[in-house]
This record gives structure tokens, C-alpha cells and sequence, in this order.
């Protein structure tokens, strides 16, 4: 079974509790920190990386970190850190001129990005309910698949990878990249895989990641239930 996460992940545990708040958005997981000086700031973030390393393994990051300056040195510290955890940081967001420029100079992004309109378009009356985009793997890491209906891979879908689709998502191979299915709020979309073991899940507003599996691995489908995310074997759930 997936391990649960909300979308939204405020007030953690310990010291942390005050100044980290965790939000789940399209690319990936947007941190805030916020209300300590930017040395215990960064510390606390990664002790709470490391302690929550199944939680963030792979995953995507953007840093709002408000009005902090931060230097090069600084944030490319903070950023080699991440990385020999498995994070990625992609984007700092910050009032500051200073930090805004400190991560230009490190090539990451200063804004949220938005979907491509010609990627992925706002659900329409035109598009049929069973609308799907057909993919041929495998989807390889830095791959991206943008679609407002279902998506249907036909291969594996690696780690780096991206899914968000409108529908659901069924994966002919294995599932270890990050996928968002119900990306416009449909609780009634699941994900099934031949090998379900993605870096992030995602379906409407709940967030999961896998855990590590032992043993003979066998296809399954994650759907919500009863407002939780749970992963059962795809040869039991009818109707898929």
C-alpha cells in the first residue's frame, strides 16, 4: 500500500514546526521556509529531508524562501545538499532582488512554471470522456507528458520523468517516475502499472510516495478510497 501524504503538509514535527511548510503543486513540492535566520533554516530542512527520505526521494523542489538574501555561495550549498539526497532543485522564489539574482546566476527558475496551452489545455466540452494520449516508452528522465484526458504508456515511465494527465494513468511497464493523474480534481481517476513503484503519486489533491517493496512485484492500481490513496492488485479491481 502507498504510503500517504497530504498535499499539503503543515506544522511538522519538532523544532521545524514553525518556519517549513510543504506543499504538494504540479512540479514537484513547493517548500516555504521562513522566520529563523537562513543558516538554521537551510540545517533544519535537510534534517528534515533526511529524516523523511522516502518522502522526498526524487522529488522536485521549488524554495520560497521570502525576504532571505542569499548568495551564491549560499544557495549552491543548499543545492548540493539536496542533490546527494536525490532532490532536485529547480526553482527559488524570494522577495529579495538579491536572491532573485543569486538564482538566475545558478540557472533556476524564479517563477512557478505554467502548463504550455498547446501541452495542456483546461478541460473542455468537445474532449470525450475516454479521451486518451497513447505514448510509446519508454519515457525516459527529463521526459514530460502533458495531456487533459487519459495517458497510456506503452514502456516504462523512469525515474525523472513526468506524468500529468486530466484522466488516468496506465503505465505497460514500470511506473518510476512521477505522475499525476486527476490533475483537475478527479477523485474517480486511478494509475495502474505493471510495476508500480512511482517517486511521487499524485491523484486529484492527495500526494503519496511509494515505499520500498520486497518480494515478487506484481501490477497493481492506485485509486482513492474513501479519501485515502491505496494501492491494491490490478487482477482484483473490477471494472479497470
Amino acid at each position: 500500500m502507498l504510503a500517504l501524504k497530504s498535499s499539503i503538509i503543515s506544522g511538522i514535527m519538532g523544532e521545524t514546526s514553525s518556519f517549513i511548510q510543504i506543499k504538494g503543486v504540479r512540479d514537484g513540492l513547493l517548500i516555504t521556509l521562513g522566520g529563523a535566520p537562513w543558516p538554521d533554516l537551510a540545517s533544519a530542512f535537510v534534517k528534515n529531508v533526511d529524516e523523511r527520505s522516502s518522502f522526498f526521494n526524487g522529488a522536485r523542489v521549488a524554495l520560497d524562501v521570502g525576504t532571505n538574501e542569499l548568495r551564491v555561495a549560499e544557495l549552491s550549498s543548499l543545492r548540493d545538499q539536496l542533490s546527494e539526497r536525490g532532490l532536485s532543485l529547480w526553482a527559488v522564489l524570494s522577495e529579495s532582488p538579491v536572491t532573485e539574482t543569486t538564482a538566475q546566476n545558478l540557472g533556476l527558475a524564479t517563477r512557478l512554471s505554467k502548463p504550455r496551452r498547446a501541452d495542456y489545455r483546461e478541460p473542455s466540452e468537445e474532449l470525450p470522456e475516454d479521451a486518451a494520449k497513447w505514448v510509446k516508452g519508454p519515457l525516459r528522465s527529463g521526459g514530460r507528458v502533458l495531456f487533459e484526458g487519459n495517458v497510456v504508456v506503452m514502456g516504462d515511465v523512469n525515474p525523472g520523468s513526468e506524468i500529468v494527465a486530466g484522466g488516468s494513468v496506465i503505465v505497460w511497464g514500470r511506473l518510476r517516475g512521477v505522475v499525476h493523474a486527476g490533475a483537475h480534481g478527479d477523485e474517480q481517476a486511478f494509475v495502474c502499472a505493471l510495476e508500480l513503484a512511482p517517486t511521487q503519486l499524485r491523484i486529484a489533491g492527495e500526494i503519496a510516495v511509494s515505499p520500498k517493496k520486497q518480494g515478487k512485484l506484481r501490477p497493481e492500481v492506485a485509486s482513492l478510497k474513501d479519501g485515502r490513496l491505496v494501492a491494491e492488485p490490478w487482477q482484483e479491481v473490477t471494472g479497470r
